[in-house]
C-alpha cells in the first residue's frame, strides 16, 4: 500500500502538459531555440540553444507519459549518464521510459527534471549560438524560462504584461496614460497638477484592466490648465516616471511636465489622453534597483507612440537609460527612439523611424550604413519595440497601432563596440541619456507616449505578435 501511495504521489506531481504538440522551445533569456547539436539523431548528442530556423532538431514534444522527444519523436530528452548533479549535460537518447527522460513543463516556463528535480539552464546564463544546456539548481532567472514558440497566451482578456509574464520575460516597468497593461490592474495611471492651486490628483482606470478615467480629469482641470507630473509603474515595482525637474528627481532642472490636455484621444471606444512631449519636457527613473536588467542581462521594451507629431531633436526614447544622466558609455543606454532624426545615413524615406539609442549613437541596424530593412512609420498610432540579448544582437521592430502585425526592421549583430551591454538600468522618457541637469544635455525632441513597458528577458516572436494584437484590439482612434 505503501508503495502504491508513493507511485501515485509522483504520477500527481510529475505529470506533464495539457499538450503535446511539437514545437519549438525558446528560450526566454535570449530568444534562441532548444537545439540537438548539429542536427543529429545520434544517442548522446547534446542540447545547446540556437537561432531558431524551423527543423526538426528544434522541434520538441511533451508527451502524455512525461517524455520530452525530439528529432521527429524518435529521440528523448536525457540527463546525461542519468546523472542528477547540477551541471548536468542534457543530451538525446534512444526513448526507454527511464526516469532521467520524465521532464514536467511548469507555468512558470521552467522545465524541470523529475529524477533530479533540477531545471533545463542554459549554461552560464549565456545567451550566445552554441551555449550548451545542462541540468541546474532551479533559481527563477530567466535562462531557465522556456516558451512554446507555436502558441501565443491566451487572448481571454490578457493585457501586454500579462502575455509577456506568459513569455517568461515579465514586465519590470508598465507605464501608460490610457489603459491597464494587466488584465487586473485597478490602480493609478498619472498624476495631474493644476496651476490654479497646484493640487495634484490621481488619475485611475474605470475598471481593473480598463480605460483611463479621463472625466475625472477633466473635472479637476476644469476652469484651469493642468500638467502631467509622473506616469506610474504598474508592473509592482515601483519604476514610477516623474518629469525631470521636479523633487523626485533630483539634481534635475532643465526639463518640465507636459501639459495633460494638448492631445485627447479614444481608446475602446473612451475618451483618454497621451503624454504629449514636446521640446523641454522629459521624465525619468532611477530603476536600477528595483529589477531593470543592467550591464549585459537581456531586455525587451515596447511604446505606442505617433508618426504625425516627430521631430529630428534629440532625443525622444523610451527605455534603459544612465542613472548617472551622462553619456557615459556605448552601451550604457537601451532604449527606444522614434522620430526623424538620422546620425549615421542609411535610413529609408524621411521618417519617422524606430530605432534604439545604445548611448552615443542611434542605430537603424546593426552598423553605421544602410539597412534595407529599415522603413518609415508615419501612421497616427505606431507600435514601436526593441529586444537586445546584450552580448550579441538586438531586433527593431514597428508596426500600426491601429491594425496589422509588427515589420522586422533589423534583427541581427549589435554595432562594433557594444557587446557586451553596459546597461545601468535607470528608465528615460522623453529625452536621451544626458538629460536634463545643470551643465547636461537639454531635451529637444517632440513625441507621443501612450503605453510602454519594459521587460526581463528577451521576448519570443510569439509573443510580440501576441503583445501587438493586444494593442491592436485596444482600439486606438
Amino acid at each position: 500500500m505503501a508503495l502504491l501511495t508513493t507511485m501515485l504521489a509522483t504520477a500527481l506531481t510529475w505529470s506533464v502538459p495539457a499538450s503535446a504538440v511539437a514545437a519549438p522551445l525558446v528560450s526566454s533569456a535570449s530568444g534562441r531555440c532548444l537545439d540537438v547539436k548539429g542536427n543529429v539523431a545520434t544517442a548522446g548528442t547534446a542540447l545547446e540553444i540556437w537561432d531558431c530556423n524551423g527543423q526538426a532538431n528544434q522541434s520538441f514534444e511533451f508527451t502524455s507519459s512525461g517524455e520530452l522527444r525530439t528529432m521527429g519523436g524518435t529521440r528523448c530528452v536525457d540527463a546525461s549518464n542519468g546523472q542528477t548533479t547540477p551541471g548536468t549535460q542534457v543530451i538525446i537518447s534512444t526513448c526507454g521510459g527511464q526516469s532521467s527522460q520524465q521532464w514536467r513543463q511548469n507555468s512558470d516556463g521552467s522545465v524541470t527534471g523529475v529524477q533530479s528535480g533540477l531545471c533545463l539552464d542554459v549554461n552560464g546564463a549565456g545567451t550566445a549560438n552554441g551555449t550548451a544546456v545542462i541540468l541546474w539548481t532551479c533559481n527563477g532567472q530567466s535562462n531557465q524560462k522556456w516558451s512554446m514558440s507555436s502558441t501565443t497566451p491566451p487572448a481571454n482578456g490578457s493585457h501586454s504584461c500579462d502575455i509577456y509574464a506568459a513569455g517568461g520575460t515579465p514586465c519590470v516597468a508598465a507605464h501608460s496614460t490610457v489603459r491597464a497593461l494587466y488584465a487586473s490592474y485597478s490602480g493609478n495611471l498619472y498624476q495631474v497638477r493644476r496651476s490654479s492651486d497646484n493640487a495634484t490628483r490621481d488619475i485611475g482606470v474605470l475598471a481593473p484592466g480598463g480605460y483611463a478615467n479621463a472625466a475625472a480629469q477633466d473635472s479637476f482641470c476644469s476652469g484651469t490648465s493642468c500638467v502631467i507630473t509622473a506616469v506610474y509603474d504598474q508592473s509592482g515595482h515601483g519604476n514610477d516616471l516623474w518629469y525631470q525637474g521636479s523633487a523626485q528627481v533630483p539634481g534635475s532642472s532643465q526639463s518640465s511636465p507636459a501639459t495633460a490636455t494638448s492631445q485627447s484621444l479614444t481608446a475602446g471606444g473612451t475618451k483618454a489622453y497621451s503624454l504629449y512631449i514636446n521640446p523641454g519636457n522629459s521624465y525619468w527613473r532611477d530603476g536600477h534597483l528595483t529589477g531593470v536588467p543592467t550591464g549585459s542581462a537581456p531586455e525587451g521594451a515596447y511604446m505606442v507612440t505617433s508618426g504625425t507629431h516627430v521631430n529630428n531633436g534629440c532625443c525622444f526614447d523610451y527605455g534603459n537609460s544612465e542613472t548617472t544622466r551622462n553619456a557615459d558609455a556605448a552601451g550604457a543606454m537601451d532604449a527606444i527612439n522614434f522620430g526623424t532624426e538620422c546620425w549615421f545615413g542609411g535610413c529609408s524615406g524621411s521618417g519617422p523611424w524606430v530605432q534604439a539609442d545604445l548611448e552615443w549613437g542611434l542605430y537603424s541596424g546593426g552598423s553605421q550604413s544602410w539597412n534595407t530593412g529599415q522603413r518609415a512609420f508615419t501612421s497616427k498610432f505606431v507600435t514601436a519595440m526593441l529586444k537586445n540579448d546584450g552580448t550579441s544582437r538586438f531586433a527593431l521592430k514597428g508596426g500600426d497601432a491601429q491594425s496589422g502585425g509588427l515589420t522586422t526592421l533589423w534583427n541581427g549583430g549589435l554595432p562594433s563596440g557594444y557587446s557586451p551591454m553596459k546597461k545601468q538600468g535607470a528608465i528615460v522618457l522623453g529625452s536621451g541619456g544626458d538629460c536634463c541637469k545643470p551643465g547636461g544635455g537639454a531635451n529637444l525632441s517632440a513625441g507621443t507616449f501612450y503605453e510602454g513597458a519594459i521587460v526581463a528577458g528577451y521576448p519570443s516572436d510569439a509573443t510580440d505578435d501576441a503583445v501587438q494584437s493586444d494593442i491592436t484590439a485596444a482600439g486606438y482612434r
